[in-house]
């Protein structure tokens, strides 16, 4: 889900004084609150559920990258030879 600007960037202070807050903000709206510093960034609050979620799907798509850069360079295996790989008939 998309950060809301207008209600999910919150200064890093806030946080120090109120963490509960943004632990129930996340929870909540169910999206990310950026923590900013200064007026930048510096920290991304997420739901372990969420952050579980999208390394899944980084990892899903580096292993298809990968999947597809084996194609291209031709390093590839029939089913036969899966199948004469891992024993099975």
């Amino acid at each position: 889900m998309a950060i809301k600007f207008s209600e999910d960037v919150v200064p890093l202070t806030d946080l120090k004084v109120n963490p509960g807050h943004v632990v129930r903000q996340v929870a909540d709206s169910g999206r990310p609150v950026l923590l900013t510093s200064r007026g930048r960034g510096v920290a991304v609050v997420q739901s372990v559920a969420e952050f579980e979620a999208a390394e899944e799907t980084r990892a899903f798509m580096r292993a298809v990258v990968e999947g597809l850069a084996d194609l291209e360079e031709g390093r590839e295996l029939s089913l036969a030879e899966v199948k004469a790989r891992l024993g099975i008939a």
